[in-house]
């Protein structure tokens, strides 16, 4: 039973939003494994694919007339279920089948208050029916980010990470982060420090 609020027990919610916390922590652990199949040893975790889609998630949706924030808060719950089902690649998808996100989630809520497991869940639900404005801009993020670090893994000389770019620039669906992927396929990952040195900008 889900109370709202602090409820009757609050040791037992205190325990529950403590146990999501420690879980989420598995995220800054847990490798991208996509890459591991591309040829890089010590890929990119979870977390830090979160954490940069999150902030393309605002960038897209502001370009696009939408609510950054929402956009960001529903990146930053995209791929929590994977503390439980792990990040599955594309080619262990065609012989695994995972439990769906939302189900992962409400798992995962259970023992929350209220108020908190109706926020993940409802960030969570809202991003995979993909129709608000905000949820395309978040999903056109997950993909942008791929794309962003399938360039700097190629930078760093692994040669094989073109099929991820190609996924990545088929799916985006918005005409901001159309225009975004087509210059980072233009430009190097640190062509903006010679620009900002070059521009004389001030430290």
């Amino acid at each position: 039973m889900i109370n709202r609020g602090w409820g009757a027990s609050v040791a037992e919610e205190l325990a529950g939003l403590t146990d999501l916390l420690y879980e989420i922590g598995l995220l800054k652990r847990y490798r991208r494994t996509g890459w591991l199949v591309a040829g890089v040893r010590d890929p990119e975790s979870i977390a830090d694919h979160s954490f940069r889609t999150a902030v393309i998630a605002s960038v897209i949706a502001a370009l696009e007339g939408g609510n950054p924030e929402r956009a960001a808060f529903m990146s930053l719950f995209h791929d929590t279920q994977e503390t439980r089902i792990t990040d599955i690649p594309y080619l262990g998808k065609l012989y695994l089948k995972a439990a769906p996100n939302e189900e992962v989630t409400a798992e995962q809520v259970r023992d929350l208050p209220e108020r908190v497991a109706e926020m993940v869940t409802g960030a969570v639900g809202e991003y995979e029916e993909k129709t608000t404005l905000e949820a395309v801009c978040a999903r056109d993020a997950d993909k942008l980010e791929c794309l962003l670090q399938a360039v700097e893994y190629r930078e760093q000389g692994h040669q094989n990470v073109q099929p991820w770019i190609d996924s990545s620039l088929a799916a985006l669906r918005t005409p901001s982060a159309k225009r975004l992927a087509d210059e980072a396929l233009n430009t190097g990952s640190l062509e903006w420090v010679t620009r900002v040195l070059n521009g004389g900008r001030e430290s």
